[in-house]
């Protein structure tokens, strides 16, 4: 059993998927919250329910019956120095938030290594991809200045694979998963700080959860690796699925978005692979094509982009736009990216007329 860590998670909705697999490895998570959130989570725990292979219904885990310990306060609660390691789990246009942009800042000033779990790779790791300018992304982002106070070798980026929601009849405490996959996360340039990733990978994985007497393996694993490009496997999944969620004048299933088109679906995940080929990744780091359409069966709602832009946000996060410009970096370009690109631009424009 490597050594106790203290981890501050920002963002207690995805976040508290992450959270409780740490607490149930034995450590000890602070989730970064708004108040009736924090509240909630302190008094009644932080639950996560999830499929197990070969059990019927889903297993819920209440992080109040865990070795390790899962609590939550408000952004101007925290001393970012008290902690070993910070996880960053919110959308990113939440980054600008008032109090949220302040802890960020601390965070920066204390030195504490951060690992996303963002589908939106935070820019200061973009700065890590070798060969490739990322202030030519600064647009991407709701604003780009929240980044700049963090050095990239702070920063490193988990692929966010498993899927989850808040079932809108629940509590905020509760967190459903869909698709309980793996977080695989790219290494620190510090290998101190990597050595981190590798405990609490090999502490996860030992963890089990007492259910009836008997002992569980759960899924959602920490996979910790030795390459920066793994978690860009995510990619290709995001613009071949969920940003296809999103129509002219409607959003759609994943499973729909993937499977509607199966041959358009795999031409635009296969050039995105092969960007992030251009920008360096071996094809065995990224995840086959069938292998993605297989999981996007089981995805009968929109993705979470496509809901929000839906409920008229203003912001979303704009993974298709980093591609697309990373792409444009190595001379690549695809005219069903650039069409989901300019479908997403369409509906902020839409969205922001309206809220203005």
């Amino acid at each position: 059993m490597s050594k106790k860590y203290n981890i501050l998670i920002l963002g207690a909705s995805y976040g508290s998927l992450l959270g409780v697999k740490l607490a149930m490895a034995g450590h000890s998570v602070k989730l970064v919250c708004l108040p009736a959130e924090a509240e909630l989570i302190n008094a009644e725990g932080a639950i996560v329910r999830m499929p197990v292979r070969g059990r019927e219904g889903l297993v819920e885990i209440n992080s109040k019956n865990l070795p390790g310990k899962v609590s939550a306060d408000v952004p101007s609660a925290i001393n970012p120095s008290e902690y070993d390691l910070v996880g960053l789990a919110m959308q990113e246009p939440q980054y600008r938030a008032a109090g949220v942009r302040e802890l960020l800042a601390e965070i920066a000033k204390a030195g504490v290594p951060c690992m996303s779990i963002m589908n939106m790779p935070p820019l200061p790791f973009v700065a890590r991809i070798p060969g490739i300018d990322a202030n030519l992304l600064r647009d991407c982002y709701a604003d780009a200045s929240v980044w700049d106070v963090i050095d990239p070798k702070l920063m490193t980026l988990c692929s966010p694979d498993p899927q989850a929601f808040r079932p809108p009849e629940e509590k905020v405490n509760v967190l459903q998963v869909r698709l309980p996959t793996n977080f695989k996360c790219a290494p620190f340039e510090n290998d101190a700080h990597t050595q981190i990733i590798r405990d609490l990978d090999a502490d996860i994985a030992a963890a089990r959860l007492d259910v009836n007497g008997e002992q569980l393996e759960l899924p959602v694993k920490l996979k910790a690796h030795d390459s920066i490009y793994v978690p860009l496997a995510k990619w290709a999944m995001l613009l071949a699925g969920n940003y296809r969620c999103v129509l002219k004048d409607s959003v759609r299933p994943i499973k729909e978005a993937v499977h509607g088109d199966l041959e358009a679906s795999r031409a635009i995940y296969e050039w995105v692979m092969d960007v992030c080929v251009a920008l360096g990744a071996k094809r065995e780091d990224l995840v086959p094509f069938q292998k993605y359409a297989d999981a996007a069966l089981s995805l009968g709602s929109p993705s979470s982009a496509a809901r929000a832009l839906a409920a008229g946000a203003t912001n979303i996060e704009r993974v298709d736009r980093v591609v697309q410009l990373l792409a444009a970096q190595k001379g690549m370009k695809n005219a069903a990216v650039d069409e989901i690109v300019a479908t997403v631009d369409g509906w902020l424009e839409a969205n922001r007329k309206k809220a203005a």
